[in-house]
């Protein structure tokens, strides 16, 4: 809903411009010209201020102005150019022939600035969403590491208790035989030899328990 005209003390006419009005300011500019801003109005027979008149021409009336909508060249240089020098309207004006700064300037506020910060976020919610699952990977191969090397650990507690078992008695102290000398028959009742199985036979349940293998 266009808000109704109103009028200052000096009764000049302020709000929304008719096409009357519009028509009457083109056509004496036109014809001759904005030589003088404030004196303007009263010979085109306009009740508005001079400085609505420029502002009204300037956005809005002049012949080389481009209406529609904006292309996704005239945007990523609306961008580009306000990151190098920041709301430098003026001078971003001066890239894109037949737009004006305050046209650009709106532009900005009610489209390109949502956009941007919708790519903004989104793009924060990729990176924590990425940082959140390379986090949890290494958690899980730490954990695994862990694993592993508390398996080896015992492994190799299982087999330094077994030698130690061993050496603790005469197996390796017993007189070296030759394989002829050696009465098979009657190893079976050799403490030593008995002994000595006694302690590997736990030993070698443990070991697999943890599935270490060895080849005969």
């Amino acid at each position: 809903m266009v808000r109704a005209p109103t009028y200052d003390g000096k009764g000049m006419k302020r709000g929304a411009w008719s096409k009357e009005e519009d028509d009457k300011l083109r056509a004496y500019i036109l014809r001759y010209g904005h030589w003088n801003w404030t004196q303007l109005p009263r010979f085109a027979g306009l009740s508005r201020s001079g400085k609505s008149c420029r502002l009204r021409w300037m956005n809005y009336l002049r012949p080389d102005i481009k209406h529609g909508n904006y292309t996704k060249e005239e945007e990523d240089t609306i961008i580009k150019t306000r990151q190098q020098h920041g709301n430098k309207w003026s001078l971003i004006a001066a890239k894109l022939p037949g737009r004006t700064d305050n046209e650009i300037k709106n532009y900005w506020h009610t489209h390109l600035k949502k956009k941007i910060d919708k790519k903004t976020d989104s793009a924060d919610q990729e990176h924590e969403e990425t940082s959140q699952s390379d986090q949890a990977e290494r958690q899980e191969i730490n954990l695994a590491a862990s694993t592993s090397s508390s398996d080896h650990h015992a492994v190799g507690s299982a087999v330094n208790s077994l030698f130690e078992d061993i050496s603790a008695r005469d197996f390796w102290t017993q007189p070296f035989v030759s394989d002829s000398e050696i009465d098979y028959y009657s190893l079976a009742g050799d403490s030593c030899y008995e002994d000595t199985v006694d302690i590997f036979d736990p030993v070698m349940q443990e070991l697999q328990a943890f599935d270490v293998g060895f080849s005969s």
